[in-house]
């Protein structure tokens, strides 16, 4: 992969990266064109020593904008967000910014940490077959500059039961406070759209892809009708477009945990 800064905006992103997508939403509602660079995490593009001359914490999504780069899936949405013209993404008073603000810490904290348990156990454990505990550690693991922990809580098979149980109950706990939030809706922070819909949105989707949307259909019926409507803008299939989604380039398996 050749990366060469750009006076253009350039996005390097997966397509079934859950903060690629958020981007890519951020990207399709403001209007901005942009070069699109796809980083193959499966063959680790996001370890090469070109990616990560531009990203040292090795993943995705990196923009560069009028040679800045800038990091971070949500630092990246608010800077585009200050920089270009289209609709603003954040509200004009103070304290409806943060509130804003304050969904999109807890949903990188929560909920963007739980739904990684599940897309592994149920999407990516198929890279790992045939490797021992021991060179899953040293060649996935241990490679890793920023998520090196994260990869040795689970094994080759995968993540244990109670590291499954803990994101399930932590994706509950996100519905309950969306379903709370909802009832002054329609979206997250009120009547207007707002990053926390665009953080939360590949969320939900991701648990919807992988089979686990009964967290919320049963008990948190304003979840999903906030889901259709987010589904609804005309933006979103372009951002989360076909093969975005990991059901349409990966064998979906049931929730396995080792014990």
């Amino acid at each position: 992969m050749d990366i060469k800064l750009s006076p253009k905006v350039t996005l390097y992103h997966a397509h079934h990266s859950t903060c690629s997508q958020k981007v890519r939403i951020a990207l399709a509602e403001k209007g901005i064109e942009f070069e699109s660079v796809i980083v193959d995490l499966a063959n680790k593009g996001h370890l090469t020593p070109e990616y990560l001359a531009i990203n040292p914490n090795g993943v995705v999504p990196t923009l560069v904008h009028n040679g800045a780069t800038i990091v971070d899936s949500s630092v990246i949405i608010e800077y585009l967000d200050e920089v270009f013209d289209g609709p603003s993404l954040l509200p004009a008073d103070p304290v409806a910014r943060a509130k804003v603000r304050a969904w999109m810490r807890f949903l990188e904290e929560v909920p963007t940490y739980a739904v990684r348990v599940p897309s592994f156990n149920k999407a990516f454990l198929g890279r790992f077959e045939g490797m021992s505990n021991d060179e899953f550690q040293e060649s996935q693991a241990d490679v890793r500059p920023l998520r090196k922990h994260f990869y040795r809580k689970m094994s080759e098979n995968g993540f244990g039961a109670e590291a499954v149980q803990e994101s399930l109950d932590q994706m509950t706990l996100t519905c309950s406070r969306m379903q709370k939030a909802l009832q002054d809706g329609p979206w997250l922070a009120g009547e207007d759209f707002s990053l926390a819909d665009v953080v939360a949105a590949p969320l939900i989707d991701r648990m919807a892809d992988l089979g686990l949307d009964d967290i919320w259909t049963t008990d948190f019926p304003l979840v999903e009708d906030w889901f259709q409507r987010m589904k609804a803008r005309p933006t979103y299939d372009i951002a989360i477009y076909a093969g975005a989604r990991l059901s349409e380039t990966h064998q979906i398996r049931e929730l396995a945990a080792k014990v």
